[in-house]
């Protein structure tokens, strides 16, 4: 595409196309997802976004607001449009449902998050969410509140393939699917888990595609091959593997079924 992609592309196009996306943190790692024609991306709002902009100029970004750095919708506001005005296309936020609401009235694309929320983990600890009937309705009705209050994209982190294919298919949202299968509109993942790079726990939904060297032309070139190699499995369907995700059992699902129809 000749052009930066839009919200309005996204979501001409849920339920007929799968899309790659990375999270990136060098403008190097966003020249290397453009270079394999994967067009949507999300960053942190650090030194390297504009550079970023630059590096994938047609990418559709979504560029994480910290959690906490507002207090008031008012102020989300404020900061989802000096984020608009670096180069985000839309704005990732894991703060309740008004302040989406208030950037959403105001013509800011949100990027919303239900399952697994890494800045709400003190309420569920790093597991995969929503695997008994009850919970699943919980991950259903947050997708469900995000939904009312005007979000334009959902991440859906770490829960049941059942789970997520269901929001999918009952959402006009574009779904971001990570560590929950094929079942999202996006299969997405952290560049430094594809990379390698991570220094962490290495979560079970990621797979490693490079191992890297310290030579920054060779790095590159590793990154090209591993991002490409990421769409070739995706594309193959070899990725994500039945150990890259979680599910629930039929019992928990058929009861998930019959509570989300008084939604």
């Amino acid at each position: 595409m000749a052009r930066r992609l839009t919200t309005y592309d996204l979501q001409s196009a849920k339920g007929s196309r799968k899309w790659l996306q990375l999270h990136v943190d060098t403008p190097a790692e966003a020249a290397a997802a453009a270079a394999c024609d994967i067009v949507i991306l999300s960053c942190e709002p650090d030194h390297n976004l504009e550079a970023i902009r630059q590096a994938a100029p047609y990418a559709f970004l979504s560029v994480g607001m910290p959690h906490g750095a507002v207090a008031s919708p008012e102020e989300a506001v404020r900061l989802g449009f000096a984020m608009m005005k670096r180069g985000a296309d839309a704005v990732y936020s894991s703060h309740s449902p008004r302040f989406i609401e208030a950037m959403a009235a105001e013509g800011i694309p949100v990027t919303g998050h239900v399952g697994l929320v890494p800045n709400r983990a003190t309420w569920t600890n790093f597991r995969a969410i929503g695997r008994t009937a009850e919970e699943a309705l919980n991950v259903l009705r947050a997708a469900k509140d995000l939904e009312n209050a005007g979000a334009a994209c959902i991440e859906v982190e770490v829960v049941p393939v059942r789970l997520a294919d269901h929001i999918t298919r009952s959402t006009p949202l574009i779904t971001m699917g990570m560590g929950c299968g094929s079942a999202c509109d996006t299969q997405y993942l952290f560049s430094c888990d594809v990379l390698g790079t991570h220094t962490g726990h290495y979560p079970r939904h990621a797979k490693r595609y490079a191992d890297f060297v310290t030579l920054e032309a060779e790095l590159q070139e590793k990154r090209i091959s591993a991002f490409r190699a990421f769409g070739r499995d995706v594309a193959e369907g070899s990725y994500p593997e039945a150990k890259h995700q979680v599910d629930m059992d039929d019992a928990a699902y058929d009861r998930f079924l019959t509570l989300s129809q008084s939604l």
